[in-house]
């Protein structure tokens, strides 16, 4: 899946992914907060033109995606970054 990042400051990677934004938290370690077990301590998954929650993961999931494209979108981004 096609993503650009627009914004690196510290742990913090925002940018697009498909149809979405995103925000993520990243440690520099695995840890048991992060999503199964790894980097990504927070991610935050929206639609690009109404700005509403698709998924959200804090420490665990918050709001779970609900549909196939949010759950490549979030895969791919594991892949990349857990």
């Amino acid at each position: 899946m096609k993503y650009t990042i627009t914004k690196r400051a510290g742990r913090l990677i925002a940018g697009h992914i498909g149809r979405f934004s995103f925000e993520i938290t990243c440690n520099t370690q695995p840890s048991s907060f992060g999503i199964d077990g790894g980097h990504i301590q927070k991610m935050w998954l929206i639609w690009k033109d109404t700005y509403g929650t698709v998924a959200a993961y804090n420490r665990g999931w918050d709001k779970l995606p609900n549909f196939h494209e949010a759950q490549n979108a979030i895969d791919t981004l594991c892949e990349l970054w857990n």
